[in-house]
């Protein structure tokens, strides 16, 4: 690998995302933020279509929306558990809601714009962790049609792909295991 970059290579080898429990406040501030989010937008999207937006939640709008996504998924049948879990999920220092806002196009499919979206939340996680912050990208109840389009903007035609919970780092997140890639590869 002649034009290799060991210290990426390490960074690849070793990130891990960090579950939203171990974050800690502060986040990133907007200016950090903004740099961050223009990282993460640096990822494939042909046709040059842009087919994603940000929807940044802060700590105040992360407060009032918690009890209502609790309520929410009491609503939807889960029981106190799944409520308490959705509420405290809210409990990061921020979260960026990475949304699919498909482009109408001739030439790229919507699942390609699709993702698009993921990787851009991809990108955001492990620019984040490049930039010393924990994060992980995470989905759930507040990721649901009815409760983003109700809450967060989401419009009909839109779709929450990811939310990127970023904060300040906890304890490391011991390893999972991790795939036998030889099993699940075949040369033809």
């Amino acid at each position: 690998m002649e034009h290799a970059d060991p210290a990426a290579l390490a960074f690849l080898r070793a990130r891990r995302s960090h579950p939203p429990k171990l974050l800690s406040a502060p986040a990133p501030s907007r200016a950090e933020l903004m740099d961050l989010l223009e990282l993460a937008a640096r990822v494939p999207d042909h046709g040059k279509l842009e087919p994603w937006r940000f929807a940044v939640l802060e700590r105040a709008t992360l407060d009032r929306l918690a009890p209502v996504l609790a309520r929410h998924v009491l609503a939807q049948g889960g029981d106190e558990a799944a409520a308490e879990k959705a509420r405290s999920g809210f409990g990061s220092p921020l979260i960026v809601a990475v949304v699919s806002a498909p482009v109408e196009s001739a030439k790229v499919p919507r699942w390609e714009q699709f993702l698009s979206a993921g990787a851009v939340c991809l990108g955001l996680v492990n620019a984040a962790l490049a930039a010393g912050y924990g994060a992980a990208w995470l989905t759930g109840p507040a990721a649901e049609p009815d409760f983003a389009g109700a809450h967060l903007g989401v419009g009909p035609d839109e779709r929450i792909v990811g939310l990127v919970h970023i904060g300040q780092r906890g304890p490391t997140p011991p390893d999972r295991p991790r795939p036998d890639v030889a099993a699940r590869t075949s040369f033809l």
